[in-house]
């Protein structure tokens, strides 16, 4: 199905793009921090699954339409900025007691997985990069377009849920000695609801007009 030399630049390429820090890793690492390893995996998970929306859509050409409307570009963007700053400002207006760990339900876990979900699925530079990305490894000789892209994005899934996944678990096991430290309430409510902010702010600047730069697409 695949050409073995593309195969391998492949795996090779996404996995430098994968382990290059971005706003997925932030995500996920402030989801660790503020409420803790379980959490972490879990909105990593969000984020993931959100690709299966990107790869679709590729995969049947409808991110076309993001590289070529304005508007379509623009209001995923404002969408997904908004959500994320919407997030921020949520998380730095609520206030934690230094001793109160936070004890998550399985609704709370089931928004993180939808937050992350959504955080994804709204940065429409992810839908541009899997279709700049993905088609310079396909051979249209070998097999249908459609489907190589869509094999290449669930490889590609598969590596940033393990990579998410471990940092999840680091920044996690992390927060297990950070807790007993007085400061870290204040600072890791501040700390995770900039983070949120930062990247909502980071979306919304984002140009329209695309151009094949990984480090600043998918990078996570």
């Amino acid at each position: 199905m695949f050409n073995p030399a593309s195969f391998h630049l492949f795996l090779v390429t996404c996995i430098i793009l994968v382990m290059t820090p971005g706003p997925d890793t932030l995500y996920v690492l402030a989801r660790s921090l503020g409420q803790g390893r379980r959490a972490g995996v879990i909105s990593a998970i969000g984020i993931c699954c959100g690709f299966l929306v990107h790869i679709s859509a590729a995969g049947i050409g409808l991110s076309a339409i993001l590289m070529t409307s304005s508007l379509a570009f623009t209001l995923v963007k404002y969408a997904g900025a908004c959500y994320l700053i919407y997030l921020g400002i949520r998380t730095l207006i609520t206030r934690t007691t230094v001793h109160a760990v936070p004890l998550l339900t399985a609704a709370a876990y089931q928004r993180l997985f939808t937050q992350g979900f959504l955080t994804n699925v709204l940065n429409p530079k992810v839908a541009l990069f899997f279709l700049a990305f993905m088609p310079q490894f396909v051979d249209p000789t070998r097999s249908a377009v459609s489907s190589q892209v869509i094999v290449y994005g669930l490889i590609d899934m598969g590596m940033c849920l393990i990579w998410l996944s471990g940092i999840a678990v680091i920044a996690g096991s992390a927060r297990q000695w950070l807790v007993r430290q007085r400061a870290f309430w204040g600072v890791q409510r501040w700390f995770t609801g900039g983070i949120l902010l930062f990247l909502g702010i980071r979306l919304l600047l984002t140009e329209s007009n695309f151009e094949w730069q990984p480090c600043n697409i998918h990078n996570n």
